[in-house]
């Protein structure tokens, strides 16, 4: 199998890079082959980010589909944004997220902080 030692730039090499992630997946760690896994993963994300970025995710909308996901409702959202006012400012993009209210997001609904960062 063809090791890439440089940035993939086309989608022969990324296929390549994929299969042979495949193959070392397992690798026991401090092993060269863990390495190379390392490696290939950081040279797949970065040609995956340049040739499939993904679209900006609106936050409100990202907090909505994790609600639905968790079968939440509005009042479960108050002890990480406040009174039921707050609650419906933020749904309603009245207000703002505050710095406080993204890390507490973060951790109860576990979205990333940069889709809630917006």
């Amino acid at each position: 199998m063809e090791i890439i030692q440089k940035l993939i730039e086309t989608e022969q090499e990324y296929e390549t890079a994929i299969g042979r992630i495949d193959e070392i997946f397992h690798a026991p760690v401090g092993s060269p082959e863990s390495d190379e896994l390392k490696l290939l993963v950081v040279l797949v994300q970065k040609y995956e980010e340049e040739k499939y970025p993904l679209p900006d995710v609106d936050p409100i909308e990202a907090i909505e589909v994790r609600m639905q996901e968790l079968a939440l409702s509005r009042k479960d959202l108050e002890p990480y944004l406040g009174d039921k006012s707050v609650v419906s400012k933020i749904l309603n993009r009245k207000r703002e997220l505050t710095l406080d209210m993204i890390r507490r997001l973060h951790v109860a609904l576990r979205l990333p902080v940069e889709v809630l960062v917006g």
